[in-house]
């Protein structure tokens, strides 16, 4: 019926044209909507005659894309674009982000010299397309990629732009646009962030190409470089080894003479991406995960010190993965030593420890490079590596030289005179054999210390073994002195056997000798040079009010945790180990070797420490929501965690802990995996934190062993409650029981000899067998929920928790199972349960808290049918 209705309209449309033009058509559309309420009519076109009002949107084509009016929160309108298809608008340009409209209504219109223009409603132009063309006849169109083009009405070539967007981006970087230079327009395209979440204005940061020397893309702070991303060196930029695992997109760099860009495209059409700067500075590569509705960070940049732009100074070598973070290449000594040693100040850059004579010099080979500063280098794309090094060995001022591009074996040169400034090394794993060597210039001295010794006759290479020699032997004489001295001290100390036995074995094993420190902190203990800041215990005993209890965050085993605030307002959160816990010294070096060498969103931050005397505190970034666990198990407190936050929380763990195990320089097992160690911050975004059991495994360990079990009952493993086995299928054991914890809203406390109640993984696993498994589900959570996505993480945690190592996922498998409703999932098996056989005479059946787990425990696994 509506479809004849619709012909009859259609065939007698022309008999509207008494009316005004304008009104007929909004009736004309008026009518269509009424007959289909379900269907957007997508209007994709600006004309003369029809232009966009406050209450009208265009629609691309394929309903990717909208554009229209839009108030960011600060009574102002401007004319953006956002995704169609996402609920949540995600703008992705701003016409008039700098002069917005204050009025209540506007119109984004066709002059009549062919330009568009928007004005307000006293008719004023506050923006326009301003192109100095004659052509009357033009529209305004929207892409299916977010592109908004002015074009020639009737023009047979539909790519014939007068103007388009893309060459005017704002924040967002999207697939097919481009950020650089057309040669010939002179138009550059660059982002600069809002300058607030409200307020599209621009902001202070830019992310532009330079040209000059050897081009690279520069994110600026006004004029001040923080960060670059290193030239492209044929497969990616070679300062952002994130590139090197992008699958889902594919990207372009481009530089004739018509034009010098990047670009990226994508190699699924189904999947969103986009490229921001947000207005600190940081920029973030999202993908849209269509199963949790959400946008999750694909990557971001900076990520830690070593990518803010010199931060070891001229010829300093920057290395996220070593401690201290700074080098000195060979034949190279730090400028001011003392300044150097200092970790607070800063490091101020290297200078050369022997003079150069142009005839006789060598070069040093560097692997794996973030190559220097480039604006100022000679580029020739014809000649070789060979060729590049003599033209460098020859000319004197030539500091360093590397191949333009590392595909199909390298090709052509880039040289670099003067000083080489911000330089990086990165380890293998993380550069995926994609970054570069460089080839620095030494003196022929330090050239042949880097050399083999060729002859015994060499007086030079006698006295380097000599000298190595001696310092091999004081080195394993340092490292038994100091095996015999622990052994004396465990000898001799009546510890109790809970933990720090293990944790002494953790930091010999794991981390080799235990070296003086930098300073001498009148300890008893000496610690590791640490890359970290070292505060002073008066100023955090300022910022915490002398460690008032009204300050107090939480209390463990090994100390308090306070709320502080610095001089500067910072709000920090300040562990203080226990003076009387001697398993707080082991944790404290435990928790900063490992931690202030870990980058990750989804890992709490570590931002100092003190040693004085017998004080000893870690300085953590404040979370304002504390832990999981004062949300999870409170009755009041979980109304406020919905399904999207518990899913988040679930995903976000999920991602830092396949960090920890794949992505990380170290592989690391927390063994401590529980709701009380996920911190939240403002957001309700989910960190792990504490550090101070876990254990770094080689890069082909995959399970190690330990008499002294420790741990939180309730969240290990079988296998390692029983047998001190433990590998990363212990973590996700834990990771599983966590997850069924968060969808249930109830604690996992175990099940007892001496009760016949059931645990909450045996409840999971006879709700699921009973195809019941939504009975699971946390009441507080109402009918507000995903049952796909209730079923899947409970699926998941099942998984996770099977009784045998092998069975379990791994984390990657993990991530891919939560986040894919098209992938395959397997049945689970049997859960491994444990059980506790209760003394009555020593230990009582009744867990309130998470106790720490030792020796004289029986465990033993439940069949969980």
């Amino acid at each position: 019926m509506n479809t004849k209705i619709l012909l009859v309209l259609i065939c007698n449309f022309q008999r509207m044209k008494t009316l005004h033009s304008h009104v007929s058509t909004s009736i004309f559309i008026f009518i269509l909507s009424l007959l289909y309420p379900f269907r957007s009519l997508a209007i994709d076109t600006i004309t003369p005659s029809q232009p966009l009002t406050i209450n009208q949107t265009l629609v691309s084509k394929g309903e990717f894309f909208e554009l229209g009016f839009f108030n960011p929160g600060n009574n102002n309108l401007y004319i953006g674009i956002w995704y169609k298809r996402i609920q949540h608008k995600t703008y992705v340009w701003v016409a008039n982000r700098d002069n917005p409209i204050t009025s209540s209504s506007g119109n984004l219109t066709i002059a009549n010299n062919g330009n568009m223009v928007l004005v307000n409603q006293t008719g004023t132009t506050v923006w326009s397309t301003n192109q100095p063309t004659k052509m009357v006849k033009t529209v305004a169109q929207l892409l299916d990629n977010g592109n908004f083009v002015l074009r020639p009405e009737n023009d047979e070539n539909p790519e014939n732009y007068i103007w388009q967007s893309f060459n005017y981006p704002t924040d967002t970087l999207l697939p097919e646009m481009k950020l650089g230079w057309d040669r010939k327009s002179g138009i550059h395209r660059f982002l600069r962030p809002w300058k607030t979440i409200n307020d599209p204005a621009t902001g202070d940061y830019s992310f532009r190409m330079n040209l000059n020397g050897f081009p690279e893309v520069l994110l600026k702070h006004n004029e001040t470089i923080t960060w670059r991303t290193g030239p492209w060196n044929g497969k990616r930029f070679s300062g952002a080894p994130a590139m090197k695992g992008a699958s889902i997109m594919q990207f372009e760099f481009t530089d004739n003479s018509d034009e010098i860009n990047y670009s990226f495209k994508l190699l699924n059409s189904s999947i969103y991406s986009r490229l921001i700067i947000n207005s600190s500075g940081i920029n973030e590569r999202y993908v849209w995960v269509e199963t949790t509705k959400a946008w999750k960070i694909y990557w971001t940049f900076p990520v830690n010190v070593c990518d803010h732009y010199s931060t070891c100074g001229p010829f300093g070598v920057c290395d996220a993965n070593a401690i201290p973070i700074c080098k000195c290449m060979t034949g190279f000594q730090p400028k001011n030593k003392e300044a150097w040693d200092d970790v607070i100040h800063g490091f101020v850059g290297c200078v050369r420890s022997s003079k150069l004579d142009c005839g006789s010099d060598g070069f040093l080979p560097m692997k794996n490079m973030k190559l220097p500063e480039s604006s100022k280098a000679f580029v020739d794309r014809k000649m070789n590596l060979s060729e590049c090094g003599e033209i460098c060995k020859r000319n004197c001022s030539c500091a360093a030289y590397a191949n333009m591009n590392i595909t199909d074996g390298g090709s052509g040169c880039v040289i670099w005179d003067g000083d080489l400034i911000d330089m990086r090394q990165y380890a293998e794993s993380e550069d995926g054999g994609q970054a570069q060597d460089l080839y620095v210039r030494v003196s022929d001295l330090d050239t042949k210390l880097i050399e083999e010794p060729t002859t015994t006759k060499d007086n030079g290479s006698k006295v380097g073994k000599i000298v190595g020699i001696s310092i091999s032997t004081a080195f394993v004489v340092l490292i038994c002195l100091l095996i015999l001295f622990y052994l004396k001290r465990k000898k001799t100390q009546s510890w109790n056997r809970e933990g720090p036995q293990e944790r002494a074995e953790d930091i010999i094993l794991n981390n080799g000798v235990i070296l003086p420190s930098r300073r001498d902190y009148h300890s008893d203990t000496v610690m590791d040079v640490l890359e970290l800041p070292l505060f002073d215990f008066t100023t955090l005993a300022v910022a915490t009010n002398n460690f008032a209890d009204t300050n107090k965050l939480g209390q463990g085993g090994f100390g308090c945790v306070y709320k502080g605030t610095l001089p500067g307002g910072e709000i920090i959160a300040v562990k203080r180990l226990s003076s009387v816990c001697a398993q707080g010294v082991e944790e404290l070096k435990n928790e900063v070797r490992l931690i202030a060498k870990l980058q990750h969103r989804n890992l709490v931050r570590v931002l100092g420490c003190c040693i004085e005397v017998e004080e000893k505190l870690l300085v953590y970034e404040f979370m304002e929501n504390k832990s999981l666990d004062t949300f999870l198990f409170d009755k009041e407190k979980s109304m406020k965690l919905n399904w999207k936050i518990r899913l988040e929380n679930i995903l976000g763990t999920a991602r830092g802990l396949h960090y920890l195990h794949h992505d990380s320089r170290f592989k690391i097992i927390h063994r401590d995996m529980k709701a009380s160690n996920i911190l939240l911050d403002k957001e309700m975004n989910p960190r792990i934190s504490d550090f101070g059991i876990a254990r770094i495994f080689g890069s082909d360990q995959t399970e190690a062993e330990t008499k002294i079990v420790v741990g939180t009952y309730g969240y290990m493993s079988p296998e390692y409650a029983m047998e001190g086995h433990f590998s990363t299928k212990s973590d996700v054991f834990s990771f599983g029981v966590l997850i069924l914890e968060i969808v249930s809203g109830k604690r996992n406390r175990g099940s007892f000899n001496t009760s016949n109640k059931m645990n909450l993984l045996g409840q999971a696993w006879t709700l699921w067998n009973e195809g019941n498994a939504l009975e699971l589900l946390d009441e507080s959570l109402g009918t507000k929920y995903s049952k796909n996505e209730v079923l899947r993480c409970i699926q998941v945690g099942l998984l996770c928790v099977q009784g045998q190592p092998e069975d379990r996922p791994s984390m990657s498998k993990v991530l891919l199972l939560l986040s894919s409703e098209t992938v395959r999932m397997p049945q689970p098996k049997h859960p491994g349960l444990i059980t506790r056989n209760i003394n009555n005479e020593t230990e009582s059946p009744n867990i309130n808290d998470d106790p720490m787990t030792t020796n004289g425990i029986t465990m033993s696994i439940l069949d969980g049918r």
